[in-house]
């Protein structure tokens, strides 16, 4: 059985388990569960989970900032599959302070991270708020900020007060062939962005096709260190 007290021993233990299997026993024993779904590439873990559970609860952060082709995408992917989809939004007042004090692309001058916080990190922590776990589709081979991603382990960032929060990233040891192998075998829809350079998808202003032999996560928030190239989501990768 899964829980905080023996978080350590499960990773171990799912660091040479294949992502369908460390799903199956995530899911039976944490029903309280759910699946973070960008838009992008994770769709695969999406239908891996829901090949597994069908009734498994999905969410998908609207920013208000994402390309047209990604809404697209994942209403397609919601239809589909008869998701049960939760879509969470920004706090209003906070976006109409944020672009009232200082525009709308203030990001490049500032950097990502005030309005990753109130776009994506806020309405995250409302929502992890009100269960045991979420399954997200990091994988090691992302960015420097993910080589040492752990498959399983304790989400203190956003854990809410007095309670445990586990968090799950089962295709952490899989490469980006491993997922797209996935796709297609199975023929899964994908965000059409893809084929246009896009590897990493996130919000609009922030996103960018990458060139040859450059790492994925290049293609987000390009102007700033690829040391710091997270939006708050899973800050612990950087403060360890």
């Amino acid at each position: 059985m899964i829980n905080a007290e023996n978080i350590l021993e499960i990773n171990e233990k799912f660091s040479s388990m294949e992502p369908k299997e460390i799903l199956r026993q995530v899911l039976a024993d944490i029903p309280n569960i759910v699946v973070s779904f960008s838009g992008a590439e994770d769709v695969a873990l999406v239908v891996m989970a829901w090949k597994l559970k069908k009734d498994i609860k999905v969410f998908t952060l609207d920013t208000g900032r994402l390309h047209a082709e990604t809404y697209q995408f994942i209403d397609r992917v919601r239809q589909d599959y008869d998701l049960d989809l939760d879509f969470l939004y920004p706090d209003t007042e906070a976006i109409q302070k944020l672009t009232s004090d200082k525009g709308l692309f203030s990001f490049y001058q500032d950097g990502h991270e005030e309005c990753c916080s109130i776009r994506k990190t806020e309405p995250l922590r409302r929502r992890l708020a009100s269960v045991d776990g979420w399954l997200t589709g990091q994988r090691k081979d992302q960015s420097p900020t993910r080589t040492d991603v752990p498959v399983a382990q304790l989400d203190t960032g956003f854990a809410a007060p007095g309670k445990t929060l586990l968090k799950f990233n089962p295709f952490a040891n899989w490469r980006s062939k491993d997922v797209w192998d996935y796709i297609r075998m199975f023929d899964l829809p994908y965000n059409p962005l893809h084929d246009q350079g896009f590897v990493s998808i996130g919000c609009q202003p922030c996103t960018r096709p990458i060139g040859p032999h450059q790492h994925e996560r290049e293609g987000r928030w390009w102007w700033e260190e690829a040391t710091a190239k997270e939006c708050g989501l899973h800050r612990v990768n950087i403060i360890g």
